[in-house]
């Protein structure tokens, strides 16, 4: 039986400026649907933009850019924020911090990948393709995950909520 909307999920790192926005795009595209992909940090870029780098990755990929920018993952805590199926942290330092309470406590899960945009990377034009393509395994088989698969993910994530709500 497929699922009747598709299943939200919500990439997260510190600045939201490559990893998560790399992620997001990736997922929307290749999801072909099935998917509704997100991205935020923790602590967005000052102006909203994504890494420039990291945007002439994606395209060069064939992926999807416009309308991407770096935003808190409070957009995505509140009262009126999209309900998320999943939440998945792209980066080890991100994993460690406090995260908002989820609403609807979905589903999480940890995918590192190094910082394309760390200092000890600066020289290396290539980090950027090379943490698009090791996202894009994992994304790979996220979204070839059997439909029963993603539909466990949703109602174990909705089972949560009632519980939750009726405590």
């Amino acid at each position: 039986m497929a699922s009747s909307h598709p299943t939200h999920v919500l990439f997260i790192c510190n600045d939201n400026a490559a990893r998560s926005i790399m992620a997001s795009s990736l997922l929307e595209h290749l999801g072909q649907g099935r998917f509704q992909a997100y991205s935020a940090g923790s602590r967005p870029t000052p102006d909203g933009q994504p890494d420039a780098r990291a945007l002439q990755v994606l395209a060069d990929a064939g992926m999807p850019t416009t309308g991407l920018r770096s935003k808190s993952w409070e957009e995505f805590a509140g009262p009126d924020a999209p309900h998320m199926d999943l939440i998945v942290t792209l980066c080890d330092d991100t994993a460690g911090e406090t995260c908002p309470i989820w609403p609807g406590h979905p589903a999480t899960a940890q995918w590192s990948y190094p910082d394309p945009r760390a200092e000890s990377h600066r020289d290396d034009a290539g980090i950027f393709v090379h943490v698009l393509h090791a996202i894009r395994r994992h994304v790979d088989l996220l979204v070839n995950l059997p439909e029963e698969r993603i539909e466990r993910l949703v109602l174990e994530s909705e089972a949560r909520q009632i519980g939750r709500a009726a405590g």
